[in-house]
């Protein structure tokens, strides 16, 4: 069964209350509800996380070279700052799917460029909620760091 770890960055907590003319008014929980329902039917092993804190998302992207196949990171505000996060994802070997919930491209210049992209396998910005399914869909079809 594939491991994946969907990890959520600052402030996610507060989707559904926080800008919802950007971020919409689904909350966390129900992204969390509907990830895990969908992992259940491709056969994932999920785990989630969210943290305001950055060096907590390190060591949850550290973490994952043993308890993960794949990541999926949603690094909302640390998007665009930390090369402690970039470093940390260029050390794990499996895919790793960088998304956003807004199309990052259509925003203001401070939220137009991920530094953290190039690490990522694949990025997903611009389809709200879905974009969690999306990715989950897509690291399902991915091979994974034993089978590469």
């Amino acid at each position: 069964m594939k491991r994946v770890m969907i990890l959520n960055g600052p402030n996610l907590n507060l989707l559904g209350v926080r800008e919802p003319h950007i971020y919409g008014t689904t909350t966390l929980d129900q992204i969390k509800a509907s990830c895990e329902a969908q992992a259940k039917a491709l056969g994932l092993a999920l785990s989630f996380h969210q943290s305001n804190h950055e060096g907590v998302l390190v060591d949850l992207i550290q973490s994952a070279r043993q308890d993960a196949d794949a990541i999926i990171i949603n690094p909302a505000g640390y998007s665009f700052t930390s090369i402690a996060m970039l470093d940390a994802m260029k050390a794990f070997e499996g895919p790793i799917v960088e998304l956003h919930i807004s199309n990052i491209h259509a925003r203001d210049k401070y939220h137009r460029h991920s530094v953290l992209s190039q690490a990522a396998t694949a990025v997903i910005c611009g389809l709200g909620p879905y974009g969690y399914i999306a990715a989950m869909l897509a690291v399902a079809q991915m091979p994974d760091k034993t089978s590469a």
